[in-house]
């Protein structure tokens, strides 16, 4: 088994580069959290040309709506969630300097086309790790929105969080790849 790549955020074209679909990668530093209502917020701003409440260049942007955070804890349980509800808005975001997602599930056609584009990452976290994958998170506060409760955009800062790449900014889809290798293992048996 091959070591997980170590990254630190914020990502550049030269870390994103070097990814490919499949890689295990352990983030540190900051990352965003936002759902579909931020998104749809931050997409708004850019399009009456307006400035965000964060600056999105090299960041990520982890798809999570976290549960209160019990005493003594920083968050709460902080899973992945689908990632196609921000698809809608994701080829804009990429546009201007977001680097990387954390999510669960497939992309659209037009966010790989968009990562490919704008040189990004797509990562996946492991669903039903809720609670492990809080441990991985050090700081958490909110930066926006804190109208939309879970949906704010929150500041996480993060060690070594487990992750998998899922779309890498050569065209590679691990889905797509994995669903190849099983079609092909049933063939040859």
């Amino acid at each position: 088994m091959t070591e997980p790549k170590r990254l630190t955020t914020p990502l550049s074209d030269t870390d994103i580069a070097g990814l490919k679909a499949g890689d295990q990668v352990l983030i540190s530093g900051v990352i965003y959290t936002g759902r579909d209502a931020a998104h749809k917020r931050l997409f708004e701003l850019l399009q009456a040309g307006e400035k965000l409440p964060v600056d999105l260049r090299g960041q990520v942007i982890y798809y999570v709506g976290p549960t209160p955070a019990k005493p003594g804890r920083v968050i709460g349980s902080a899973g992945p969630t689908t990632s196609g509800r921000m698809d809608a808005y994701t080829p804009l975001l990429l546009a201007n300097g977001l680097k990387g997602m954390i999510g669960k599930g497939l992309r659209s056609q037009a966010v790989r086309d968009a990562i490919v584009e704008r040189k990004a990452v797509y990562f996946g976290a492991t669903g039903g790790a809720a609670a492990l994958l809080a441990r991985r998170i050090k700081a958490c506060e909110i930066v926006a929105y804190e109208d939309l409760g879970p949906e704010a955009i929150r500041r996480l800062v993060v060690e070594d969080f487990p992750v998998i790449v899922i779309n890498d900014c050569h065209g590679g889809d691990l889905y797509s790849e994995g669903v190849r290798e099983y079609e092909r293992e049933s063939r040859d048996s």
